[in-house]
């Protein structure tokens, strides 16, 4: 056995024994310490870089590491084995995708104005807003000698009495009997009951003192592929009492559902997954929020998570496999009578867990909880909702009817293929725009510190912009010379973003040919879906109306140069919206309105879900878009080539 030691920047230190021949990557997994790798260890994605610091590691030079880099000690987890005792430092940028990817930040006016402008919005089209919980306080007559009813009598009989509710129609479960005589002596009697309604039937969630002011909290969580955020929310007010983001633990066994499903699908991989979610994510996500809010666990009566199919399924703990294998039949489309203390969060007892239905094994309710938000249900204006991740779903339609598809755009995105590709955080480079005359970079960089590589917004400005300054071809090939353009030894063409010198990292911040192939085959996927889409119906892009895309890839998309590399339909810039985390402001809806979840269930039901893999056109769409913009110019007027 030898002695690994995993030192990160900040100082701390983690220690596990390992046995020679054992990989690194899969020793940091045993010992929870969080290395990025996007494609869950193949050597591929070149982003699980380490540095060894001290003692030995089996690890040979690749692609991914120059001989520079070697000879400091740079080295690939994946493809390291052990073969002797050695010390590890992880940077930052390895493992930033756990604690610091940047998400929006909910407490800004501008935010808290997105969710005060849905709930007009829903309420404007019918929809009522009122919780189905709700606060009961009763005032008991003592027991005596002459009174001598048992205690849960006594309360489901002040109940009948106070909401005309047959005291058989009132169930009070375990959780509640078991404080419920305590409870009634500490407060004399006098009590705030958490109840909720079900047509003629009262269900008493929770017996408080009734001198108690803690708030009836509701917990809403996008459970994204990369990333999660959390909400902690009133359900009386609707006020957001705190909210948390960070990265979705399960990373570190690939960046894409196809590697987390087959992780699964090894000894014990069911519950490593559900762990990695739960345990190394969402708790101390909620640890942070309890922290800042005061807001008791226990005071928690409902949680709603808005995921793609897959994310809901490992969640659970669910069999995943069939969803990726043909006939791709998921374990379920919607789910009932599920409680949060199944999956072993702490909340109160009778809290719901409530998952935003899927439509599709690849279009799941995270694209149901946005397409409640887009609103495109509710506007006669034919309409595309577009949601960016580490895939790419659509919804096509408007209030007559709803078409939806998934396409494998890849993890370009969110910074995976591309070789500085990297996640939306500190140090990644967010927008950019450059001078056609000198070709120099004007950059604006996660945090404000200097580069360290590229995010998805990024990507899609640099690509435009390299396009528009006739420094790349159609073909994303370098034809213009310059002092930040090089090549290789083959004669591949890359582009300096930032020096190494100027930055102090560990190399140069670049874009080369084989990115910009990577990303424009991701961006040919949306289109060729969106056009897929259109055909199957017999319309074009002129059809559409509105365009609302969602997201969390940077700080937004400058929807121009979407349009630019041809990811986007040519239509006015002005029909272009950005709505940020619908996924989370759609599970915000659901959390206080009934209504809403209502409508969410009868969107997924009603919704034809489109099967791209079985389109026969779907390929030529693909292959033709596979280039900037296009390979039929006449789709992008507007775009000066």
């Amino acid at each position: 056995m030898f002695n690994i030691t995993f030192r990160f920047e900040s100082g701390e230190t983690v220690e596990i024994s390992a046995i020679a021949g054992e990989k690194l990557l899969d020793v940091a997994r045993k010992a929870n310490v969080a290395i990025d790798a996007p494609c869950s260890g193949n050597g591929v994605c070149g982003k699980c870089r380490v540095r060894l610091v001290a003692g030995y590691l089996d690890a040979p030079i690749n692609r991914h590491i120059s001989q520079e880099e070697y000879d400091a000690g740079w080295r690939l987890a994946c493809m390291a084995q052990i073969s002797g005792d050695a010390e590890i430092e992880v940077p930052d940028i390895a493992s930033a995708y756990r604690s610091r990817m940047k998400m929006a930040d909910l407490s800004s006016p501008e935010e808290i104005a997105i969710f005060e402008d849905l709930r007009q919005k829903l309420s404007d089209a019918g929809m009522n807003f009122r919780s189905d919980l709700s606060f009961l306080r009763l005032e008991l007559d003592k027991p005596s000698l002459e009174d001598t009813m048992p205690d849960n009598e006594r309360l489901l009989r002040a109940m009948e009495d106070a909401t005309g509710v047959p005291m058989q129609a009132i169930m009070i479960p375990y959780s509640t009997l078991k404080n419920l005589s305590l409870t009634l002596r500490e407060s004399n009697w006098k009590v705030k009951c958490v109840i909720s309604r079900d047509n003629d039937r009262i269900l008493v969630r929770d017996v408080l003192p009734g001198d108690n002011t803690d708030p009836m909290v509701g917990f809403a969580l996008d459970l994204g592929t990369t990333s999660l955020a959390g909400v902690l929310v009133d359900l009386q007010t609707g006020k957001i009492l705190a909210k948390a983001s960070g990265g979705n633990g399960q990373i570190r066994y690939g960046a894409d559902v196809i590697n987390r499903i087959v992780e699964s699908g090894k000894p014990g991989g069911r519950k490593r997954l559900q762990d990695a979610v739960i345990k190394e994510s969402i708790i101390p996500m909620l640890a942070q929020m309890y922290r800042t809010s005061g807001v008791n666990p226990r005071r928690i009566y409902r949680m709603v998570v808005a995921g793609n199919t897959t994310m809901n399924h490992l969640l659970l703990g669910l069999h995943a496999d069939p969803v990726r294998m043909e006939p791709f039949v998921p374990s379920f489309f919607r789910t009932d009578y599920l409680y949060v203390r199944d999956i072993d969060l702490k909340m109160n007892p009778q809290a719901e867990l409530m998952i935003s239905p899927n439509i599709g094994s690849y279009v799941g309710g995270d694209i149901t909880a946005g397409a409640l938000v887009s609103m495109i249900w509710n506007s006669p204006e034919m309409s595309l909702f577009i949601d960016l991740g580490t895939n790419g779903e659509l919804v096509f339609g408007n209030n007559e009817f709803l078409m939806s598809c998934a396409c494998s755009a890849g993890p370009a995105f969110e910074g995976g293929d591309i070789s500085c590709g990297m996640r939306a955080t500190d140090g990644a480079i967010e927008a950019c725009t450059i001078d056609k005359e000198t070709m120099e970079p004007t950059m604006t960089v996660v945090g404000g510190v200097a580069p360290a590589g590229i995010c998805g917004s990024g990507i899609i400005d640099i690509i435009a912009e390299l396009f528009r300054c006739g420094i790349i071809n159609g073909k994303g090939k370098f034809v213009r010379e310059g002092p930040r353009v090089l090549h290789d030894q083959h004669g591949m063409g890359a582009f300096v973003l930032a020096w190494q010198k100027d930055t102090g990292g560990v190399k140069d911040v670049v874009i080369n040919e084989v990115d910009i192939d990577n990303f424009i085959r991701a961006k040919g996927a949306i289109f060729s879906a969106t056009q897929t889409m259109l055909h199957s119906l017999g319309f074009d892009a002129s059809v559409i109306e509105r365009v609302y895309v969602a997201g969390g890839i940077g700080s937004g998309i400058n929807m121009k140069n979407a349009v630019t590399i041809g990811m986007f339909p040519d239509i006015p810039l002005e029909e272009f919206h950005y709505i940020g985390n619908s996924s989370q402001a759609g599970a915000y809806a659901m959390l206080l309105s009934s209504e809403a979840r209502e409508k969410v269930m009868e969107l997924a039901t009603s919704m034809t879900y489109l099967e791209l893999s079985n389109e026969p056109g779907y390929m030529d769409q693909f292959v033709a878009a596979c280039f900037l913009p296009h390979t039929d110019a006449s789709l992008f007027p507007s775009v000066d080539i």
